[in-house]
């Protein structure tokens, strides 16, 4: 029997009712009509950031940047320094208290064995010589350079200044030159940086001297900002041992590093203009960190290269507390000559420990990696396993291809970037090629941590196109101009292309409308025909401006192979097992075409619908057929019915982790919670909301913040109104009443509640091979 997909486990307590508010009435977070993100089917880009709760009043922020005031809440450090109260001590007090982490165990399986924890020290013997050397016994000096656009993290926040507190906090001694470049953001939330100009300052002991000032106003995702940056540092602060670290959003390898507040149409600084900044800059490091999201990227690593020794990042998004200084810049200041590993341990280790004790239940990952072995050993395994992978394609076996990358674990997975654990996807093809670039890359992560309920996440990511095909070309491009070999690109050219065909080729019956009108609808197009898809797909050729299509997998063979393999929807019709229960029933080959399935439940309210969002629970029969779900329930926190948006499912229906997102406004920004569901919590927890994007930029900003007493929920909803026979008008509502927190997180309930007192109508989407999404034909209740 082909694997089905994992539901979540429901815990109906009781009954509830549905109703919608008008968004801006009273009871509501007031005036936020043009709601951007989130919404239907969960697949919506969102783009997120934290938010940490800001520390007002005497000795908050303001005072120890502001000349060693003493005052502020109990609990403060009051030794070694004038700084005032430490904000690690008060943000642990305010964010660490209730939850309970999850073992450490895991909630899902590994792939193969985990490396969490594991220090390398070895070195392949193809690898270069190290571009640092060390002398030791104390007599090293080190530039640490920290590229802080503080950015709306900053001005929402108070982040970036939080870090510059753990600086202060730390004992930098004289052979460490802890420089800090600002700007980006359009209100710090301390007395002492510019929101006029950019400006550097030297950090030590305690006290943040500002060493260049109006330097200007320049967008800090500009090459030449940070170029100027690391030349001003190199000739003033010269040293035997560099560092560079990156502070703010990061998108990977397909946006590459930084949101500028002040500059918001300069876009991101992708790998090769980071690459140009380090090449004009004419340094070369002993470790490039990025304290941003999802950087630990293959790509990235080349890239880096040539310029640094290793690099520490993360695959996941970051929590929003981002990297904690205090620990390894006092440890580094101790001993200059203390080795990179060491200080690449101490900071991976503090940052997994603080986001465990502050953001529990959030995604948490960072890695060490060794570029000069990556660079020695990766690039002809990639190579091999490219090859293999697009011949696999090409022999019309793309469903292995598209099974595996469906199963790996994917980073960012609502924001839709396609990043995926490499380690992870090789291993999941399972041939000799995936097993060899497995070893490697191992190889090269020297160290890597991640949260307990992050399982498959070894340290090192890539793009590979599976949510959307719109980044393929420019990903291509992006490989040649930072020199990755050409076979890795033409792998993800014919994937790409085989989606997009399979796509094209098969009827997308799209939401809402589906649910208005049968899902049995055929495009017009005989998809047991390989000559009637070719022509269609010839024709769409022609019409697309899809440069991945010029070097993808040959039409008549993806005809061949759609006509072969594709989701019969005569087969997505209810009908009546041996028990009398309404089911869908597919044969195993159909089943083999699916990939993933989800819960629609809409309420009638007025001439419309409420969207109760998509949620993975459902029942089988012993056939293994679907049973339509008849329980009338949907899931509630504390008593509220809320729309629900299945995100991901990791690991097995012994060993799980279910994650899912509540649409919200939060205090009167738009935010989701995030619910987290897994095999040793089934009931689930609240884990914190992230907040939506304005659309600016493409980069994934440090995320997840714990909710406190006294804060104000909204739930949101989408309502679709008919127009006509088939189209729908969709607008957002609140969802029931304001919420205004009085718990711990912890301790907010989630359950399911019955709706009793309206009509519903529930249907199921599934997911095919090639990302195409089917509705079924609603079924009224």
């Amino acid at each position: 029997m082909a694997d089905r997909p994992i539901s979540r486990k429901k815990n109906v307590t009781g009954s509830g009712s549905v109703h919608r508010r008008p968004m801006g009435t009273s009871g509501g977070s007031g005036g936020n009509r043009g709601v951007n993100g989130g919404g239907g089917g969960g697949l919506g880009k969102l783009l997120i950031f934290a938010l940490i709760i800001l520390l007002g009043g005497g000795g908050g922020l303001g005072a120890f940047l502001g000349g060693g005031g003493s005052g502020g809440s109990s609990g403060g450090s009051t030794g070694g320094s004038t700084a005032g109260n430490t904000i690690s001590t008060l943000a642990s007090t305010l964010l660490g208290g209730g939850y309970t982490s999850m073992s450490q165990s895991g909630n899902s399986t590994w792939s193969m064995k985990s490396n969490a924890g594991v220090l390398d020290e070895s070195v392949a013997s193809s690898s270069r010589e190290k571009y640092t050397k060390i002398k030791g016994n104390g007599a090293d000096t080190m530039t640490i350079m920290v590229y802080m656009c503080g950015t709306d993290l900053e001005s929402r926040a108070a982040m970036a200044s939080k870090d510059i507190q753990e600086m202060l906090n730390a004992t930098v001694s004289g052979n460490i030159n802890l420089l800090v470049y600002t700007g980006g953001c359009a209100g710090w939330k301390n007395s002492v940086v510019s929101n006029r100009t950019n400006q550097i300052y030297q950090i030590k002991n305690g006290k943040m001297a500002l060493l260049k000032d109006n330097i200007g106003d320049l967008p800090m995702t500009d090459p030449n900002t940070l170029s100027s940056f690391i030349k001003w540092g190199g000739q003033n602060f010269p040293a035997n041992r560099y560092a560079l670290i990156f502070w703010d959003h990061g998108g990977g390898s397909v946006t590459g590093y930084g949101y500028d507040e002040k500059h918001k149409n300069a876009g991101s600084m992708d790998l090769a203009e980071i690459n140009k900044a380090l090449t004009d800059g004419g340094l070369k490091y002993d470790f490039i960190g990025f304290d941003a999201c999802l950087m630990a990227t293959v790509e990235t690593g080349l890239m880096l290269d040539s310029h640094s020794d290793y690099m520490i990042a993360s695959e996941e998004t970051e929590p929003g507390i981002g990297w904690y200084y205090t620990n390894w810049l006092t440890n580094l200041s101790g001993n200059s000559s203390q080795s990179t590993l060491e200080i690449g341990k101490t900071i991976v280790d503090d940052f997994v420990a603080q986001c465990g004790q502050q953001c529990p239940g959030q995604k948490t990952t960072l890695s060490l990696i060794d570029l000069a072995e990556l660079s020695a050993t990766v690039p002809e395994d990639l190579k091999g396993f490219a090859n293999s992978t697009t011949s696999l394609i090409e022999k019309k076996e793309y469903k292995v291809v598209s099974d595996a990358r469906a199963s790996t674990r994917e980073f960012a997975s609502s924001s839709r970037i396609d990043q995926i654990d490499l380690i992870d996807f090789a291993v999941k093809l399972d041939n000799s090629e995936g097993k060899e670039l497995a070893q490697s890359l191992l190889g090269a992560v020297k160290y890597n941590k991640t949260s307990s309920n992050m399982t498959n996440a070894y340290g090192l990511s890539i793009y590979f196109p599976y949510r959307q095909t719109s980044k393929v070309d420019n990903m291509v491009s992006t490989y040649d101009e930072i020199g990755m070999d050409d076979s890795y690109s033409e792998c993800i050219q014919k994937f790409a292309s085989m989606e997009y065909y399979g796509q094209q080729a098969t009827n997308n019956n799209q939401f809402p409308s589906s649910i208005f009108s049968s899902s049995g609808s055929s495009s017009g197009i005989d998809l047991t025909s390989p000559e009637a898809i070719g022509q269609i797909l010839g024709m769409l050729s022609s019409a697309s401006s899809n440069k991945f299509l010029e070097n993808g997998v040959d039409r008549e063979i993806a005809a061949e192979y759609i006509a072969e393999n594709n989701l019969d929807l005569s087969n997505l019709q209810w009908t009546k097992n041996d028990a009398g229960d309404t089911v869908i029933a597919l044969d195993e080959t159909q089943w083999g075409n699916v990939q993933d399935i989800e819960l629609s439940t809409l309420v009638k309210d007025g001439d419309g619908y409420i969207d109760l969002g998509l949620d993975n629970t459902f029942d089988w029969d012993e056939e293994g057929n679907l049973i339509a779900n008849t329980d009338r329930s949907w899931l509630a926190i504390d008593g509220q019915i809320v729309a629900y948006y299945h995100i991901d499912t990791t690991g097995t229906s012994d060993n799980y982790t279910i994650t899912g997102r509540v649409p919200i406004m939060l205090n009167g920004q738009r935010a989701d919670l995030i619910l987290v569901f897994d095999s040793a919590h089934e009931d689930g927890y609240v884990a914190g909301a992230v907040f939506g994007y304005d659309g600016n930029t493409e980069v994934i900003a440090k995320n997840l913040t714990e909710l406190q007493p006294g804060d104000t929920i909204d739930f949101i909803c989408k309502y679709y109104a008919k127009a006509g026979d088939d189209v729908s008008i969709e607008e957002e509502y609140y969802l029931g009443e304001q919420m205004t927190i009085d718990k711990d997180m912890s301790e907010m309930q989630i359950t399911n509640l019955v709706i009793e007192d309206s009509e519903l109508l529930i249907s199921y989407v599934f997911t095919d091979i090639y990302g195409n999404e089917y509705y079924t034909d609603a079924l009224k209740q």
